[in-house]
């Protein structure tokens, strides 16, 4: 593993416009992603009740598990669109993604309710939410590939931080959205038609995406390697190439998810329901827990975003994986106080996560070398995300099913760090290392 390098100002680097037209490209498809997590998990009532036959348990559940089938297709998205993305360029891959990403949210809304068509309503959501799920395997290595390929070497970390900057975006905005027009409308036209507005609102963005991309050009890094290949005339790598000459990258970096995503998901997914149904908030308490919490995540996010670019991102990847493991257990019973204590536990852990969530785009591209980074990244994050990830939530909930323990959600949040700071051990220094001369 290489040891960090550090980097004399690139003279080949992008101009301030450039760098934030390409900032703005790629978080805008991170945004319309999480922007139909938000909508689906504050929605899953009324869509549920819409398109799925049973009492309400049953449809909610059955509602639950299409949200996850989307993760059971992500490493497949990430297995298509990575190697073609090392092949005929990032810009090209990011605007079939989003492009299909928001067409199918947008799809959703627009499905008849299964009074009028039967199963043929779960059935067309099933398969919209495979499209999202294979669309986004490719949408979220490929963009944080594209803003770490036109970052400065020297800012990376702090440019990197607005794509997750992003994330938090889309799911609030959508989280908001469908709790505004529940609070307007009223129960009976939200389940009528009410809930399916917030979903039309993905094509927009679809679209916005798709422009600022259309008016980039490619990373100027992959164009050089493009350049050299061509002149060298060598064969494209392949996926057998990938995982015999980097197998050990691709698990370093499966680690580090499988600690990143078991936080993520188990906080922003998992804890609307964990705090109404198992610490007795009321719905809209426990909707609006989470989101005020998000707000105060985008705003730490590009401060540690930059401490990263200063003192490194394995110093603070170590800070949040520790930090959660010892104060994970009192946060949770802080939350179990009320709501005041819920909004403070949640603050807590988000503090704590944010070193981890700002630094993911300027961190991980950088362990694989321009041939297969886009591929990489999008096989080792995507498949890690979707055993670990969609199903934290789940498994949350069946280990307090099966003990009676309310804090087995916290425990497990614990094995997760235990698992990133072992594969943090084998990382590599990647602050300030140059994407062009990346080679583990």
């Amino acid at each position: 593993m290489a040891s960090p390098i550090p980097s004399a100002p690139d003279r080949r680097a992008v101009d301030r416009t450039t760098l934030r037209r390409a900032i703005g490209a790629s978080a805008m498809g991170n945004a319309t992603e999480w922007f139909d997590y938000g909508i689906y998990a504050y929605g899953v009532t009324y869509i549920s009740a819409a398109l799925f036959p049973g009492d309400t348990d049953e449809a909610v559940l059955f509602a639950l598990a299409t949200f996850a089938i989307s993760f059971l297709v992500r490493p497949l998205g990430g297995l298509f669109w990575g190697p073609l993305g090392d092949r005929i360029g990032r810009k090209s891959v990011l605007a079939l993604t989003i492009l299909m990403m928001s067409g199918a949210t947008v799809c959703v809304g627009l499905i008849p309710d299964y009074a009028t068509i039967g199963f043929w309503a779960p059935t067309l959501l099933i398969l919209l939410r495979m499209v999202q799920g294979f669309s986004t395997g490719g949408e979220y290595g490929g963009a944080a590939t594209f803003m770490a390929e036109y970052a400065p070497d020297d800012k990376r970390g702090f440019c990197g931080s607005f794509l997750e900057f992003g994330t938090l975006a889309g799911f609030s905005l959508g989280a908001l959205l469908m709790l505004g027009f529940s609070l307007v409308l009223g129960d009976a036209n939200m389940h009528g038609w009410g809930w399916r507005v917030p979903f039309m609102v993905a094509g927009p963005m679809g679209l916005v995406g798709m422009y600022l991309r259309s008016k980039m050009e490619d990373t100027p890094i992959f164009l050089e390697a493009e350049q050299a290949a061509q002149g060298a005339k060598a064969p494209s790598p392949t996926l057998g190439t990938l995982i015999t000459g980097y197998w050990r990258t691709l698990l370093v970096m499966g680690g580090l998810v499988v600690a990143l995503n078991i936080v993520n998901y188990t906080l922003l997914s998992y804890m609307p329901t964990y705090l109404q149904r198992r610490l007795g908030l009321s719905a809209n308490e426990a909707l609006i827990v989470p989101i005020i919490g998000m707000v105060f995540m985008m705003l730490l996010l590009p401060f540690a975003g930059a401490l990263s670019d200063r003192v490194g991102r394995k110093p603070l990847w170590r800070f949040s994986l520790i930090g959660l493991f010892l104060l994970v257990v009192p946060a949770y019973l802080l939350m179990a106080t009320g709501f005041v204590g819920a909004v403070a536990g949640f603050a807590l852990l988000g503090l704590l996560y944010v070193p981890q969530l700002a630094t993911i785009s300027a961190t991980f591209p950088a362990l694989f070398p321009t041939s297969v980074r886009f591929a990489g990244f999008a096989i080792a994050y995507n498949v890690a995300t979707s055993i670990f990830g969609g199903t934290a939530p789940a498994i949350g909930s069946s280990l307090i099913g099966l003990t009676g323990n309310d804090l087995m959600p916290a425990f497990y949040m614990m094995a997760a760090c235990v698992v990133g700071l072992v594969a943090l051990r084998f990382m590599p220094e990647t602050a300030r290392l140059s994407l062009r001369d990346s080679e583990h």
